[in-house]
């Protein structure tokens, strides 16, 4: 829960650049990103997508390539890569086919993977980064998109260290995938950071991937030359650190053997931790000997589904952010691209702008202040994780228009919201009930000179027990005052507003004087 402050209030990017270019050696990188997508069922079979089950207990017979078991196309894949194709501003094609990528490994028992090499979906795309909402010097990048192919995932290999055996889950196999894959128009770390922290927001957003590098749900493959040479693939790259490191590796690798009059040769390599590994020479188009797929058939889609698509896709991420950091919401940049990565704190803010601010006429910053700071801040301190239904914004719109009508001081609302993080089974009173509960109404059935009185005997005896603190006041810091006002709040349980206190602290110093 620590990561979702830090994140909203550091603007610390997804993982540190460390990457620091020579001038004499260009850098040049392209990026394919493998997607799982989020069906109920594989892609070519009805067993389930479900994460971290036992292994090999979602597996259908033609998952384990059984002879004589038929591929059949999930509908619910398709509709799923075309909007990520139309969102990516891609062209998609009328016509498409599956080929046979054939090759043999033991996660793959079939002896080829199904993908699209010659008729993918969706050709010519391009994502737009702008120094506006991205992390980049630039104020524009374009980086282009060559294709984008609907194909299927393989099985999981690991290694027993205690039987000495290779251990294959086929859970995985087959699960649908889409493969992304980029012109090589990346020129510098931050436009990759920039460019895998939009594609994530992008596709969790539409509600097509979970957008998790660390589960696997998207893998990443980079392609990297230096001065117009050789490109060289670094495979499976699982995380956002591996990512990093792996580039400025290879990178670096690459700079040494220019140096050295050494040729680079196009080759796949892996990442061990420490620096990039040779896997094998890089293999052509014909080792792999491509063929179509003879038992699936051909796509033939019409020729306006992207614009029947588009017409269904909600907001895309960047119209969304310049509406939150507009009239009438006026978030902080950093605030709105939280909440886009963030689709319940949303949906969440929507309500609670309508409640507070558009129905009870309210202030913004009212509103904004308190999902970000209190609420948001609530769960933070007290390390539990963020769950918004413990609160939801009726409630919380709530304890905000009481606060803002001086039916409950700004101390007594946070208590609350403090007692609903840490007590969730509070969630069904209402808010008078945890205000008995809490004690922590206004002071009623006293007149107004009784609580000046009462106020005033409060302070004086802070000022007594604090004499210290009065001195740094006289003597020119102010500030101390913060100090004898929290006293005061905690004698009075927050039931007074902290302005009153505050008021009759500088009244009563003033006499001191």
């Amino acid at each position: 829960m620590i990561a979702f402050k830090r994140l909203i209030h550091s603007g610390r990017p997804l993982f540190s650049p460390g990457l620091k270019l020579d001038p004499n050696y260009k850098l040049k990188c392209g990026l394919e990103i493998h997607t799982q997508l989020k069906t109920k069922y594989k892609l070519f079979s009805l067993s389930s997508t479900k994460f971290n089950s036992e292994p090999n207990t979602n597996v259908s017979y033609f998952d384990c390539g059984l002879p004589g078991t038929l591929p059949k196309l999930n509908p619910e894949a398709l509709y799923l890569a075309l909007k990520t194709a139309v969102a990516l501003n891609s062209d998609v094609q009328s016509f498409s086919t599956f080929d046979r990528k054939h090759y043999f490994y033991p996660d793959q028992p079939q002896g080829f993977q199904i993908t699209q090499r010659y008729h993918p979906i969706a050709k010519n795309g391009y994502v737009e980064l702008n120094s506006k909402f991205d992390d980049i010097a630039e104020d524009l990048k374009i980086i282009n998109i060559e294709q984008i192919q609907i194909e299927q995932d393989t099985g999981k290999t690991t290694y027993d260290k205690f039987d000495k055996l290779i251990k294959v889950d086929l859970n995985r196999s087959n699960i649908p995938l889409i493969e992304l894959v980029t012109k090589p128009d990346f020129e510098n770390m931050s436009q990759i950071r920039a460019f895998i922290k939009k594609y994530q927001t992008l596709v969790k957003h539409l509600d097509v991937c979970t957008g998790d590098l660390e589960t696997g749900a998207i893998r990443i493959d980079l392609n990297v030359s230096i001065n117009g040479g050789e490109r060289v693939e670094v495979k499976n790259l699982g995380s956002s650190s591996e990512l990093a490191s792996a580039l400025k590796s290879e990178y670096q690798r690459q700079i040494r053997m220019s140096k050295e009059n050494t040729p680079v040769i196009q080759e796949t390599r892996g990442w061990d931790g420490k620096e990039t590994v040779r896997l094998r020479s890089k293999e052509d188009a014909v080792e792999y000997r491509y063929v179509p797929d003879s038992e699936l058939p051909f796509i033939n889609l019409d020729p306006g589904i992207s614009q029947e698509i588009a017409a269904t896709l909600p907001d895309l991420p960047d119209t969304i952010i310049t509406k939150l950091i507009s009239k009438p919401y006026n978030l902080e940049l950093k605030h709105a691209k939280f909440f886009i990565e963030n689709k319940d704190i949303l949906n969440y803010y929507y309500d609670l702008f309508k409640i507070v601010v558009t129905d009870a006429g309210k202030d913004y910053r009212v509103a904004n202040n308190w999902l970000v700071h209190e609420l948001i801040g609530a769960f933070s301190k007290f390390e539990v994780p963020l769950d918004v239904s413990l609160i939801p914004p009726t409630k919380l719109g709530e304890i905000i228009i009481m606060v803002s009508n001086d039916e409950l001081t700004s101390t007594s609302a946070k208590l609350l919201l403090s007692q609903l993080v840490k007590s969730p089974s509070d969630k069904d009173l209402t808010i008078q009930e945890l205000i008995g509960k809490y004690d922590v109404g206004k002071i009623k059935d006293i007149t107004e000179d009784e609580l000046s009185e009462a106020i005033e005997e409060v302070c004086i005896d802070i000022i007594e027990n604090n004499q210290d603190v009065i001195e740094k006041i006289i003597t020119g810091k102010p500030k101390s005052i913060n100090y004898l006002i929290g006293l005061a709040m905690r004698e009075t349980n927050g039931k007074v507003n902290s302005k009153v206190i505050e008021s009759k602290f500088k009244q009563l110093i003033a006499n001191y004087k």
